[in-house]
């Protein structure tokens, strides 16, 4: 009976000590890993916008040139829409 007892409180404290270990490696992890790896992901995407905004700053047009974009795809005839139907009011 003291031989159960006691694998029970064994078994019982290497859960219990199982389970503080995974606690704070979460904590240590949280608190130290996850910031250096945030902090270098938004660093990354910084230069990431910094990049562009200079690749837009030399492509950029002089100041009052206008151009207009517009898709060649785009189907401009309008006859395909079908035609207009003017609905009256039914009391």
């Amino acid at each position: 009976m003291n031989i159960a007892i006691i694998l029970v409180i064994t078994n019982f404290l290497k859960t219990l000590f199982f389970i503080l270990v995974i606690w704070y490696g979460i904590k240590l992890f949280s608190k130290y890993i996850v910031p250096k790896m945030l902090h270098r992901t938004v660093r990354n995407m910084q230069s990431r916008v910094e990049e562009q905004f200079r690749q837009q700053q030399r492509s950029s047009r002089s100041e009052g040139e206008v151009t207009i974009e517009s898709n060649p795809n785009q189907n401009r005839n309008t006859s395909s829409k079908g035609e207009y139907v003017d609905f009256e009011e039914v009391d």
